[in-house]
């Protein structure tokens, strides 16, 4: 009997240490001891909601549930986008939320179901369209008869637009002329005129105006471009809000560059992390890497890095392609860097528009860089040898997104990254312009003993580039000034041209001067940035180190023609201009940053 109490409370001992207690009763038979077992219903509760909050959070809960929450997303979203539409006082903003809308649930359907079978119907359309009229022309009139008809759409939709008093046929055809002299001093100066693929020549050019006469002449492309500058405007708003919050509202407000520019640089780059984490990003310039694959047949690494550029900017784009680069030929080693110095980085946009640039054109400049650095580049530079990436796309996994264990994680990472970006703008923006005031006091010392008071390095490039502001096709009495804004950004960067652009100097510019040299200044090609470019590639890749000197200062004289290009194109296509903003227009009605 004794050792069966013993027993008894050995086990009551056990199940209060697991959270359960014990009523002992006596057994009618036999002195038989009876353990009732009733459970603390409280602890049970906490622990069974613990238990499933843990299970809930795992990755391989989400992983097998991830379609659950697709559709529940894909649900909301198509919800709000018939909710729209179903609204008339919402009715005529459809084009936005269409578009939104669209990208999601393509974004939600690619992660079920692989592109290649959504596509089928393209290809077979495509195939048995575009592709059986080009095999009826003869072989040897293809390339002739595309270039012809490139130009004819050039022509027709440069020229049959009206004119308007910002924009004259005269002073397209200008445009015009300064477009094929770029093309044409890149040809003379080819590495290999012999190799030159004509074909992606031909076709960078052609999607280059496409993109352009869709975002300067047609209302869409008009509506798409402001919804996406008004974002980013307001961002400022929201990165002043931080601001005033170490400091005052009063304060945040001032018209500093540590006030307007930095604190919108950190949160850009914190806010694009989130969707880095969400993988959004990597999702989109795949999917723009593989038009460009596609439709100019360069190799997937070229495609990647020139569909990246915009978005995150010279540097960080070669990343994306870290594994492929000690692998590269010299050609692919130019490509990468003239899109590099074509473009500029999605996190300057911010800064950019905070100095009153008209954010329109900035973000049409970005994306019509893309087909502008591939054209530009295999002109000067064409392949000559076995690609690694010729027949495919590919983004390596990113260690420093992967790394981070959700969502918070991913922001706190790029708000410090952010707050790197943003310490190397104000740094090397402080030291260059140091440096420049002292090399043109040096320059005004001497200059005054020829009786030159006013030499500075900003006046000598303004006539030296003179005749490169007149190919763009700005009015005649604003040519020098653009000239030495052009010769500041090659000299100093990009930064410091659009920071003088919005002072009262450039004020008195018209708006097609306005408009054009914003599209003309909108790249990385500066000495600064040659540095920066040839430092990060030597780093990533040092046994090619050698190689990458070598191509650095074409891909730089490249990246800037390309850029300029741009703004002839610009200048062709660009019509009604009343509804782009100039700096100083922007000064006038307060929307700077």
């Amino acid at each position: 009997m004794t050792g069966d109490i013993l027993d008894a409370n050995s086990i009551s001992e056990e199940f209060v240490d697991s959270g359960i207690t014990k009523r002992d009763t006596k057994g009618k038979e036999k002195g038989d001891v009876e353990v009732e077992e009733v459970e603390d219903t409280s602890k049970s509760r906490r622990g069974g909601f613990v238990e499933f909050w843990k299970t809930f959070t795992s990755k391989s809960f989400r992983h097998r549930h991830v379609w659950v929450f697709h559709l529940f997303w894909s649900m909301f979203f198509t919800a709000w986008w018939i909710s729209i539409l179903a609204q008339p006082k919402h009715r005529h903003m459809w084009l936005i939320p269409t578009i939104l809308w669209m990208c999601i649930i393509a974004r939600f359907i690619t992660l079920h179901v692989p592109a290649r079978y959504l596509i089928v119907w393209a290809s077979y359309i495509w195939d048995r369209t575009v592709i059986k009229v080009y095999e009826r022309v003869p072989s040897h009139l293809r390339i002739p008869g595309a270039a012809l008809g490139t130009l004819a759409v050039i022509l027709i939709g440069t020229f049959v637009t009206k004119e308007y008093p910002d924009s004259l046929r005269s002073d397209r055809a200008v445009s015009f002329f300064g477009y094929l002299v770029g093309l044409f001093c890149l040809f003379v100066s080819s590495n290999n005129r012999h190799k030159i693929r004509w074909e992606t020549v031909i076709a960078g050019v052609l999607i280059q105006y496409i993109v352009a006469l869709f975002v300067l002449r047609t209302k869409a492309g008009y509506d798409i471009f402001n919804f996406i500058s008004t974002l980013a405007r307001e961002l400022l708003e929201f990165a002043k809000a931080g601001s005033a919050f170490l400091t005052s509202p009063e304060e945040s407000q001032l018209p500093w560059v540590v006030f307007t520019v930095l604190p919108a640089v950190i949160f850009f780059v914190a806010f694009i992390h989130i969707f880095m984490y969400w993988r959004w990003v990597q999702w989109a310039t795949v999917k723009l890497a593989y038009l460009f694959f596609w439709a100019m047949k360069v190799s997937g690494a070229e495609a990647v890095v020139a569909a990246a550029s915009p978005f995150l900017g010279q540097g960080e784009s070669s990343i994306l392609i870290k594994p492929f680069i000690p692998h590269m030929t010299k050609a692919e080693i130019h490509q990468i860097m003239t899109s590099g110095f074509s473009t500029i980085a999605g996190s300057m946009l911010v800064a950019y528009i905070g100095l009153g640039i008209n954010p329109q054109a900035i973000v049409s400049s970005c994306i019509m860089s893309i087909p502008a650095s591939l054209a530009c580049a295999k002109l000067r530079y064409p392949e000559t040898e076995e690609t690694v990436t010729g027949g495919k796309v590919v983004i390596p996994e990113d260690e420093s997104v992967e790394s981070a264990d959700n969502v918070l994680h991913a922001f706190a990472n790029g708000a410090w990254l952010g707050l790197i970006v943003a310490g190397a703008i104000m740094t090397t923006q402080m030291c260059i312009v140091a440096l420049v005031a002292l090399i043109d006091a040096l320059l005004t010392w001497f200059g005054n003993f020829w009786n030159i008071h006013e030499l500075t390095l900003e006046m000598m490039l303004g006539y030296i580039l003179f005749p490169v502001g007149f190919l763009l096709g700005v009015p005649r009495h604003e040519i020098y000034k653009i000239s030495k804004l052009i010769g500041t950004k090659f000299i100093k960067n990009e930064f410091v041209a659009y920071l003088a652009l919005s002072s009262p100097e450039y004020h008195s510019l018209s708006k097609r001067g306005a408009m054009l040299v914003t599209y003309a200044l909108c790249g990385f090609a500066n000495l600064g940035s040659l540095g920066i470019q040839v430092g990060v590639l030597g780093r990533l890749a040092p046994s090619r180190a050698g190689d990458i000197s070598r191509v650095a200062i074409s891909a730089l004289i490249t990246g800037g023609i390309a850029t300029l290009l741009s703004a002839c194109m610009a200048g062709m296509v660009l019509a009604d201009m009343t509804k782009f903003a100039t700096p100083s227009e922007a000064v006038a009605t307060g929307t700077v940053g």
